[in-house]
């Protein structure tokens, strides 16, 4: 029999990216956001998950199989994170209940479980790289560690069987996404290439020397799909990059050539993309114009304050995959071809020229 999947967040990089290849895999796939768009084999659902009545109400009568959650939305602070955020695993798990169907739920968090939520990111007595999914959770208050908690709560209720994503940065496609370094990197090399400026790497010598790894969505949503019909994967957390390293002295020239741009590597002096970008929206309306590109508003595509936080960090960062290649999860991405294949994506779909 058809598999039902519910995708929660299915506009963002992540939904997309598992809403395809449940999809692909036959899957029956019912694509929730507060504003859906149209996505082939999709069933849009519109709801809004703070809102508990009216997500119960958008949900009565389907009867999903296994639950995605890969949505989540940003406060000013840390506990209106907290709040928020839990909030909608909360009444999204809810809303599910009464159908009694769901064997398993997978809830998509990331990196910022080691490193530490946004008003304190990167700071303090941070963990040993590469991180591991045993190690305990940071003594600071976390919004990912309260959707875990909502997580737990909801399977012990319930019974279904749970697994956490940790992707480090994600590679994919999604327009108005507000972490998207992929589709940010790939504005900023336009926007060199219209104005003659060199392509200056923006972030620290720690992240122009070190090691680092990323997360191609594809490569996430092969995770999500194998733990979720894995039965030795059920109740873990599972890191989750491409597994590569690099570091972005070898990577930063790589993207420059695909662009036809001169790469300017680091020279002692952090230059944001804030600061770079700050005035360029008039010169992204008038190439998207010029060239007949999708989405002419700057705002809608780079999120130079995510990249920024990024290549800023002033450690390393590399997640361990261990757990779940014992458990016999084999998939691997090249980086720098996951940032090649959005290139290419971004410029069929006219969101490049």
């Amino acid at each position: 029999m058809t598999k039902t999947a519910l995708v929660a967040g299915a506009t963002g990089i992540t939904g997309q990216a598992i809403a395809t290849l449940l999809h692909a895999q036959g899957w029956r796939v019912l694509g929730l956001a507060r504003n859906p768009l149209p996505l082939p084999g999709v069933e849009p659902i519109a709801a809004d998950l703070t809102d508990a009545a009216a997500t119960a109400a958008a949900l009565a009568g389907h009867r999903p199989d296994a639950v995605f959650i890969t949505t989540w939305l940003r406060r000013a602070t840390e506990q209106e994170n907290i709040a928020v955020n839990a909030a909608m695993v909360r009444n999204l798990l809810r809303a599910v209940e009464p159908a009694d169907s769901v064997a398993h739920v997978a809830l998509v968090t990331g990196l910022k479980h080691y490193l530490g939520p946004f008003e304190a990111y990167g700071q303090g007595n941070l963990p040993d790289t590469p991180f591991r999914e045993d190690q305990a959770r940071l003594p600071i208050d976390n919004f990912y560690y309260a959707q875990e908690d909502e997580l737990f709560a909801a399977a012990q209720r319930s019974g279904f069987a749970w697994s956490v994503h940790r992707p480090h940065t994600v590679i994919g496609k999604a327009v108005g996404n507000a972490m998207n370094m992929g589709t940010t990197l790939a504005v900023y090399a336009t926007l060199c290439r219209e104005l003659g400026r060199p392509f200056h790497f923006p972030g620290s010598a720690a992240q122009w020397n070190g090691l680092t790894d990323m997360t191609d969505a594809r490569q996430l949503a092969q995770q999500l799909l194998w733990a979720t019909t894995t039965p030795a994967a059920a109740n873990q957390a599972f890191n989750c990059a491409n597994g590569d390293i690099f570091r972005w002295r070898w990577m930063w020239p790589r993207l420059a050539q695909w662009f036809g741009v001169e790469p300017a590597g680091f020279d002692g002096s952090v230059r944001p993309l804030a600061d770079q970008m700050a005035g360029d929206a008039p010169v992204w309306r008038s190439i998207a114009a010029r060239e007949g590109l999708a989405e002419p508003d700057l705002t809608r595509l780079a999120s130079p304050w995510h990249t920024d936080a990024d290549l800023g960090r002033p450690i390393e960062v590399v997640a361990d995959m261990a757990r779940s290649r014992s458990l016999g999860f084999t998939g691997y991405q090249a980086t720098d071809t996951a940032f090649f294949d959005l290139f290419a994506q971004l410029r069929a779909e006219r969101l490049i020229p």
